[in-house]
């Protein structure tokens, strides 16, 4: 079971939301979608989904289909949504998952995979759809 402060929820529907999320960001032309099963390295999270836009209305297009597909498919709203305002990078936070939505050039600048080049990789385009 993924346990995190804010909610206790089987790994196995953990995993489903966060291929949701990818699916979502990927469909929309999120950019280098990936995610990352940090629950062995961090407490307060399982999964990291990352991805990108080349511009700030993609930005803001792509966190809200996250959001949309997560609700539409039985998952849950985020607990919180930082970056709105500036657009830059847009954190959603799920409690077992967080969602980093980034502008192109500002994911290069903080290269987060390369802080979690150890942490597995989930093949998210070969798990089942909901």
């Amino acid at each position: 079971m993924a346990t995190t402060k804010r909610r206790t929820v089987e790994r196995e529907v953990v995993l489903d939301w966060a291929c949701i999320a990818a699916r979502a960001l990927d469909d929309k032309k999120g950019t280098d979608t990936v995610v990352l099963d940090v629950g062995a390295v961090l407490a307060i999270t399982d999964f990291f989904v990352i991805s990108s836009a080349p511009n700030k209305r993609l930005v803001r297009t792509l966190a809200e289909e996250v959001e949309e597909q997560l609700v539409q498919h039985g998952g849950p709203r985020p607990l919180r949504v930082e970056g709105l305002s500036d657009l830059s990078w847009v954190l959603m936070d799920y409690g077992d998952i967080v969602v980093h939505v980034f502008a192109d050039e500002i994911r290069r600048f903080y290269d987060i995979e390369r802080l979690y080049r150890d942490v597995p990789v989930v093949a998210w385009q070969e798990q089942s759809a909901s």
